[in-house]
């Protein structure tokens, strides 16, 4: 038998070390990793503005400085094969290669860095250069056309390389958007606008007459795009979507722009010290109520650890510019670049209701008003197919605008936790997105999420991740003992790996294969900590338990690993994610052997 008190040792090592993480405002911020895709793409906005003849008054020495820092930390991470991954854990990809590429071009390379482009372009010729990049997007242009501008800027492809995109669409009525089938997602409307003008201005098309009804829808889709640049002067506070913005506006000789002047504004600021950037500024509205919920599972009053006060602000009171979408949702940042989401939404909702249990007084109105408007949020986003989307309802022509099963499960169980205030207005809703996952489930009784992947699976999918999520649905609702909850629970356990834990590919060997990580496992235990008593199951769970607490013992709870992934399926590790993950599954250890019995550890075990 495992020592009755480890699981509680544990369990506090990893709380007190998350609960040290709030800055002094009672928040978590977190850190994300540093990107070479989005260091390529900062480089790459700030040498085009510094090469344009409007782009003198941004001050070209400090320009020069920031171009030259990011070039050379650029040149410090590529990876043995010439590639480079979005991050530092990353295996090498052919966008963020040709990305770093371009950068290395426009920042004049003939220095040190030329042997780091020689290499990065034999990688991209080996991958397949531009072809491949088509196909590895398909039809979806929300990234690989800003990809193709890019080095079309740096002179490394024809301008004829880049699909013409249709800018004069963000012109009409915003919600007819996703009606007229954009061939972009929906949160890259002002790519679509700077993009589009960038090869408009490079490679006229060839009618006089639709030269002519273009020019002159430019002046009104620059407005647009000045309507949905927030305060921060960051697009989504996302360094690659606000640098493919201020590049191609620079391109088309607008680097005098507001739009551009503020975008390069955003990335003066948000570069860190070592010359790079991360994919965001933060997740910090993510990660805190990640964190909130995590802690009050293990029964801590979570008031006195985290600002309610602060939560509320983070509620977004109009109507958002950039999706159209009324107030009341949440984004994952506190940052005026965020957008209201339906992962973010559902985790503050759930992190509310459990502030609400211990509240001060006067906070109780506030908090159920805020979740009224968020509820109702919530409800309108639901897709026809019982799903829900990130960002905008009805958008289901690309994947990332799809209806998906992780920010579904997250939805339900947000419904589920304040149904006494929907009297009964939820239930069609639940139902209809339980069918909604019941059909997405594969044969094999896994789900695939949207916003999580592992690099080293088939399709870059993350199955471990997707049905975890899911499961905890089922388990709120009362529904653990289901078909598909069984199903899934019996595919779950059969993917751990014979020493304890999940992430390792079970298709690969070796490096190959990835190896178990902290931030899969702990979803997993959690998971399984809702099942019953099969031996598979409890044998799993056995030894993903003792994994989990061998990886508090020796600090390793720590090491994030690169799972995330963030928009056109951009990959990124959270320095919190490891941390939450573990505090929210043995807190739930915890709860299921409250006299301190965890299981028997199967024979044969080895430990960490």
């Amino acid at each position: 038998m495992l020592d009755p008190e480890r699981l509680h040792r544990a369990y506090a090592t990893a709380r007190d070390a998350l609960i040290r993480e709030r800055v002094a405002e009672g928040y978590w911020v977190g850190e994300l990793s540093s990107s070479a895709l989005s260091t390529a793409t900062a480089v790459s906005a700030l040498a085009v503005v510094a090469g344009s003849t409007e782009g003198a008054s941004q001050g070209r020495d400090a320009l020069d400085r920031l171009i030259l820092a990011g070039a050379g930390w650029l040149a410090g991470r590529q990876n043995a094969d010439g590639g480079w991954g979005d991050t530092d854990k990353s295996v090498s990809n052919i966008s963020t290669t040709m990305l770093a590429c371009a950068a290395l071009q426009l920042a004049g390379a003939g220095r040190k860095d030329d042997d780091a482009l020689a290499r990065g372009q034999r990688y991209v010729e080996r991958e397949g250069g531009v072809p491949a990049i088509r196909r590895r997007y398909g039809k979806d242009k929300t990234f690989s056309v800003p990809i193709l501008t890019n080095a079309a800027l740096a002179g490394m492809v024809d301008w004829s390389e880049v699909a013409p995109l249709p800018f004069e669409l963000a012109c009409l009525p915003q919600g007819i958007w996703g009606v007229v089938r954009l061939p972009v997602v929906s949160y890259a409307i002002p790519a679509l606008v700077a993009i589009g003008q960038a090869r408009f201005v490079q490679r006229p098309p060839s009618s006089a007459v639709v030269r002519w009804l273009r020019r002159r829808a430019v002046p009104r889709a620059l407005a647009v795009l000045q309507r949905m640049q927030p305060a921060s002067g960051g697009f989504l506070e996302a360094t690659p979507l606000t640098s493919f913005v201020v590049m191609s506006l620079a391109g088309s000789g607008r680097a005098d722009h507001p739009v551009a002047q503020r975008g390069v504004e955003f990335l003066l600021r948000s570069v860190r010290p070592d010359g790079s950037w991360p994919i965001d500024t933060n997740l910090a509205t993510w990660a805190t109520t990640l964190a909130i919920n995590s802690l009050a599972s293990g029964g801590d009053d979570v008031s006195s650890l985290a600002s309610t006060e602060w939560l509320l602000g983070c509620q977004h009171r109009d109507r958002h510019p950039m999706t159209g979408t009324s107030a009341g949702g949440w984004g994952w940042t506190d940052l005026s670049g965020a957008v209201p989401d339906a992962d973010d939404t559902p985790g503050a909702l759930l992190a509310l209701a459990a502030l609400r249990r211990s509240a001060p007084g006067g906070l109780d109105r506030r908090i159920d008003e805020a979740a009224d408007a968020g509820l109702h949020w919530l409800l309108r986003l639901q897709n026809r197919d019982g799903g829900w989307p990130t960002f905008c309802r009805g958008w289901g022509t690309m994947p990332f605008d799809r209806s998906g099963v992780d920010l579904t499960a997250h939805a339900l169980r947000a419904l589920h936790a304040w149904s006494g205030r929907l009297k009964g207005r939820a239930r069609s809703a639940i139902r209809r997105g339980f069918g909604y996952l019941r059909r997405q489930q594969r044969s094999d009784g896994s789900w695939v999420p949207l916003w999580f992947g592992n690099q080293h699976w088939k399709g870059e999918e993350n199955p471990i991740y997707g049905t975890a999520r899911v499961l905890l649905a089922y388990r709120d609702l009362g529904l653990i003992d289901s078909d598909p909850a069984r199903r899934g629970l019996a595919w779950l356990a059969a993917q751990g790996d014979p020493e304890g834990g999940w992430g390792a590919c079970p298709h690969a060997s070796g490096s190959q294969s990835g190896g178990p990580s902290v931030e899969e496992t702990a979803v997993a235990v959690e998971a399984m900590l809702a099942g019953g008593e099969d031996p598979p199951l409890r044998t799993a769970l056995a030894r993903g338990i003792a994994w989990l607490l061998g990886a508090v013992e020796s600090g390793r709870y720590r090491e994030s690993a690169a799972i995330g992934l963030y928009f056109a399926r951009l990959w990124y590790y959270e320095k919190l994610y490891p941390m939450i993950f573990v505090v929210s599954a043995l807190a739930h250890a915890k709860r299921r052997w409250p006299a301190g019995t965890p299981p028997a550890i199967p024979a044969g075990t080895p430990p960490l």
